[in-house]
């Protein structure tokens, strides 16, 4: 039976926003650094690079809701919600955490090795001594808001960044992007792109350049891991789960940085 156009264009779209939609987030991510930087920069003082990640976490949260909005919408037309995707049930929320719990360990140990593999590659016998200027922001940089400002900040980062981010990343790379690549794609290809982008979108999260370099390798492993665990499982649940716990232990250490500039 000879295709309409309407059903032509709703496949097509159907192929092209699994690919899309990782890639919008990127630019949306983007976005939200150039415009932490220009309204650090209009503060009258002079913005580092590291300054800007310092709040890339808070900058965040309008880019996950946007990103939800557009994925509800995109959902919708499927027939189905977000809560759908991501699926989570009361009576397994005591199972989905454990699973969490383990599927943060399992992935912890490929991400750590690849963060000192590519910190050897790199600087070769000096990579333990380069940890700290590679990865340790400069805290003072802080210092370009007023300490009750940053407090405030800071609060408001640790609150709304695990909530928000994990589940959105997980539903955008994983839930959507590989689950609806893997329909029409090999396997393969369905979980490396989404974790080839996951990876390049931390290379704006980095406090250096050298650092950029390594949080797009150890990201890309981690989204690997990931990618190859919801392939297995076919439950999102418990890698949103892990990645909340992920995101909550590096967003708690802002509630010290207005502390530590002040110093």
């Amino acid at each position: 039976m000879r295709s309409t156009p309407a059903l032509s264009r709703q496949g097509t779209a159907a192929i092209a926003w699994p690919i899309a939609l990782p890639l919008v987030r990127v630019g949306m991510v983007g976005l939200a650094t150039i415009g932490t930087w220009a309204l650090l920069t209009l503060s009258g003082q002079a913005v580092g690079f590291s300054s800007v990640t310092q709040y890339s976490a808070l900058a965040l949260a309008p880019v996950n809701v946007a990103c939800l909005l557009l994925l509800a919408r995109l959902l919708r037309r499927e027939g189905t919600s977000i809560s759908q995707l991501a699926g989570f049930e009361r009576a397994r929320v005591g199972r989905d955490l454990g699973s969490g719990l383990l599927w943060l360990m399992v992935l912890y140990v490929p991400f750590a090795l690849t963060v000192l593999g590519t910190m050897l590659v790199m600087f070769g016998a000096d990579a333990f001594t380069s940890f700290e200027r590679v990865f340790a922001p400069d805290v003072h940089a802080a210092g370009l808001l007023p300490q009750s400002v940053a407090t405030v900040l800071a609060i408001l980062t640790v609150a709304t960044f695990a909530p928000l981010n994990a589940p959105t990343e997980e539903l955008v790379f994983r839930g959507y992007a590989q689950g609806r690549l893997a329909h029409t794609w090999p396997a393969a290809f369905a979980v490396l792109l989404p974790a080839a982008v996951f990876g390049l979108q931390h290379a704006l999260f980095a406090p250096t350049q050298e650092g950029a370099i390594v949080y797009v390798a150890a990201f890309f492993v981690w989204g690997l891991g990931s990618g190859l665990i919801y392939l297995r499982q076919r439950r999102l649940a418990p890698l949103i789960y892990c990645h909340i716990i992920v995101n909550l232990l590096t967003s708690l250490p802002a509630l010290l940085v207005p502390f530590l500039a002040g110093r």
